[in-house]
């Protein structure tokens, strides 16, 4: 069974709220739903020309945080899928980022939640973090692993399923949690897109000697697999680790992006140890850890229960 099946059956009255709908993923969820015949409600917290698709149904939602009023973007709404977060932020000069993160990841969630229910609802999709898991591992994460987020935005994100927990077990509102590592594609943002300016200068890379292996997911993987968590009914009150089901070594990953690029790549050996001592010095160490330690995840469940395969 794939996403297109499930999402081609379901109700054309299944009207699906989009968070963050303006942003990387958002963009990409919002066509995929179109083109499948659901109708959408793009919800973004200002309007900026050109930044939605102008054919959709567009609710300005402003700042995401305990005093957001939804009701009008969940009005007559069946599914919300929530992406819209404060996504962690490598060099965060905040007193305390922790606060910010959970006023919009936390309290900012709870607060659609609550009006995901009274409306009535039938499924909230949150799209979370494998940082809930951790920050890096020798053995694949699963799903039944305990928590162990390692910085303020995955905590947040932890704090958020938590709550959502609490308030939606037992409701006419069904929960799916969605945990994805590092998503690419197109126009990515983040770490991606650093990458690829990185091979655009042509420069000489000293990351040949990078082995240990990570857990991605591009976006047409992670579109297909969410609409698949809107609608098929075994993913209701399931926790799910998502990805390619390709672990890659950054070194693979680069002369892949390369390739693609029809660039020039020249990797030089260098020990890990002294590059990220170096990264350090430039101020560069959160970046380096997120692509060059190791992170996998095992999407088993995913398959499992849904029968899911990524499709590209």
């Amino acid at each position: 069974m794939t996403a297109q099946d499930d999402v081609s059956a379901a109700s054309a009255r299944d009207i699906t709220l989009i968070t963050g709908a303006s942003g990387f993923v958002g963009k990409a969820l919002c066509a995929h739903l179109q083109a499948s015949g659901i109708p959408v409600v793009a919800a973004v917290r200002r309007r900026v020309p050109g930044a939605c698709d102008e054919a959709l149904q567009t609710v300005e939602v402003g700042d995401i945080d305990v005093t957001t009023d939804w009701a009008s973007a969940v009005a007559g709404v069946s599914v919300v899928i929530h992406l819209a977060a404060r996504a962690h932020i490598l060099q965060d000069n905040a007193a305390d980022p922790l606060v910010l993160f959970r006023q919009v990841n936390v309290d900012g969630t709870m607060q659609l939640a609550r009006a995901a229910l009274a409306a009535g609802a039938r499924r909230f999709v949150f799209v979370s973090s494998v940082g809930v898991n951790g920050g890096k591992n020798k053995v694949p994460f699963t799903v039944t692993d305990l928590p162990d987020p390692a910085e303020p935005y995955a905590l947040s994100k932890l704090e958020a399923e938590q709550g959502l927990r609490a308030l939606l077990t037992g409701t006419s509102t069904e929960l799916v949690i969605v945990r994805p590592p590092l998503v690419y594609g197109p126009d990515c943002p983040g770490n991606f897109r650093r990458l690829l300016k990185l091979i655009a200068t042509g420069l000489p890379l000293p990351l040949a000697s990078i082995r240990h292996k990570r857990s991605f997911v591009s976006i047409w993987n992670l579109v297909d697999f969410l609409c698949l968590c809107a609608f098929h009914p075994r993913a209701a009150g399931e926790v799910f680790l998502v990805s390619d089901m390709e672990d890659v070594a950054l070194p693979d990953l680069l002369r892949g992006l390369a390739s693609g690029m029809r660039k020039k790549l020249t990797l030089l050996p260098c020990s890990p140890s002294l590059l990220r001592f170096f990264a350090g010095i430039a101020g560069k160490a959160p970046m380096f850890d997120k692509l060059c330690s190791g992170l996998t995840v095992d999407a088993a469940h995913a398959r499992e229960v849904l029968g899911w395969r990524p499709p590209v």
